[in-house]
This record gives C-alpha cells, structure tokens and sequence, in this order.
C-alpha cells in the first residue's frame, strides 16, 4: 500500500487560495505548497516565504571568479611569463580587466547554477504531487493548496479537518508511490 504524501485541497479562484494560505501559515505548518496557474500577486507574503538565499551563491561565485582573474593574470604577469618592456610593472590591474569581468560573470554564473541545484533538491525527475487525479489542471484553471504528511504539525484527521474548513471544493489524499 502506498504512504500518503499530503493532504491536498482544491480552489476556483486566486482570492480563496490566497486566504487559505494566509490561515496555513498561522496555524503553523512548515511543509505546505501551493500550485496556481498563473503567479498570484503576493502569495509568497501570505505564505510566509521569506527571501531566497541563492543570490549568496551568486556573491560567492562572483567573488571567486573575480579573486580567479587576479591571480591568474598576476601569476602568469609575476612568475609564467613576466615581460620588461619599456619599464611597466609585469602586472597590472588595468590591463587583465575583460579576464577578471569574464571570470566574475562566469563563476558567478557556475555559483548561481550550483545553488539552483542545491536548494531546489535538483535533479529530482518525479514529485509525489504529480500523482493527484487533477494535477494538470493546476497549470490551467484549477489552484491547489497541499500539506505533507510529513510536516510536524501534521495530524491526519485535525489537517483533514483544517483543510475542510478553509473553504477548498475537493480535498484528495496524495500518496506517495515512490
């Protein structure tokens, strides 16, 4: 027999998905997701989501990058391949400038890959979700508000009875058929 998932609920319209998150999140559940068709203006805020720590990933590659271009080019100008040509220093920090550019946007771009994977819990090719009846109307007409079953706080039959109240028209045990 399969483990149940979440507890799914589903909506008809943008406000009631909104304030059904709103009620979500003060009762205090931490593993809940809601799927909408097209992005509901301040939903996150209703959510709770607070921001997203990728743009570190993207700061550290930056700075990684940047550092790399330094060191390469001051290396190769010092030690690799120092040329004395008119009484210029063998390094400089004008004249490297597209190698520390290209290697800020390239390593930065390396770090914000790394943390999309990392955070996001990629690659993973197949949700539990994917598994409700009604799924693909959720990128369509349909919004869906769901609580897993792994969640703290979650009880069967008092999230069962949450999810009634908040006003949803099909509530639908999701199972996990991993």
């Amino acid at each position: 027999m399969a483990k149940t998932f979440a507890l799914a609920v589903t909506f008809s319209d943008a406000p009631s998905i909104y304030h059904a998150s709103e009620k979500i999140r003060d009762a205090g559940f931490t593993k809940w997701d809601v799927l909408t068709p097209y992005p509901v203006h301040g939903l996150d805020g209703a959510m709770g989501i607070t921001r997203s720590r990728l743009p570190w990933f993207t700061l550290i590659g930056g700075v990684t990058g940047f550092t790399t271009g330094n060191l390469l080019t001051w290396f190769m100008g010092e030690y690799s391949y120092p040329l004395l040509l008119g009484g210029k220093p063998f390094w400089s920090a004008i004249f490297p400038f597209p190698v520390h550019y290209e290697l800020t946007i390239l390593f930065a771009a390396f770090g914000t890959l790394g943390g999309m994977f990392l955070l996001n819990q990629l690659p993973r090719h197949n949700h539990p979700i994917f598994n409700h009846p009604n799924f693909k109307q959720f990128s369509d007409n349909k919004f869906c508000l769901y609580i897993q079953s792994d969640d703290p706080k979650f009880d069967y039959a008092r999230t069962r009875k949450l999810l009634q109240d908040i006003g949803g028209t099909e509530l639908t045990e999701v199972a996990d058929e991993a």
